[in-house]
């Protein structure tokens, strides 16, 4: 079953329990993902679970952005609602991989001829692609480098 699939049957089991976060939630998620297969033209291909998880992963950071900020405005009941949804897009996320193995894998990148941080960076990204955040990668690879 792909990620797609998946998605669509969460939705269907969200709208039979009633779970009203939990719909909005993946309702709000079909449609980032309908509007990325339009924006990339791939209306009746579909995207790869790949692509769905970077539509994932940009939701994810929208909602860790929106907690930050309503925290910082004293919104807590619009905070909890934004932790809420964060942690139903996580349910679709690749297991993320620890700090260790992205050290690893940055030291393996340099071993292999990249030097600057941009190209490191990329190298790396490439590589954890999807299991691991920008920013956790960022502070690892400019230790390193």
């Amino acid at each position: 079953m792909t990620l797609k699939q998946t998605i669509q049957e969460q939705l269907k089991t969200a709208m039979r329990s009633k779970d009203e976060i939990t719909l909005s939630t993946l309702r709000l998620l079909h449609a980032k993902i309908k509007d990325e297969e339009i924006a990339k033209r791939k209306r009746d291909a579909g995207l790869s679970d790949e692509e769905i998880t970077a539509v994932i992963a940009r939701q994810i950071k929208q909602r860790k952005d929106s907690i930050e900020q309503f925290t910082r405005g004293g919104r807590a009941d619009l905070a909890e609602r934004e932790q809420k949804e964060l942690a139903v897009l996580q349910a679709f996320m690749p297991a993320q991989i620890g700090e260790e193995e992205i050290r690893a894998i940055a030291r393996e990148v340099i071993a292999g001829g990249a030097s600057g941080f941009g190209e490191v960076m990329g190298a790396v990204m490439q590589k954890v692609k999807g299991r691991a955040e920008g920013g956790v990668v960022k502070k690892i690879v400019e230790e390193i480098v």
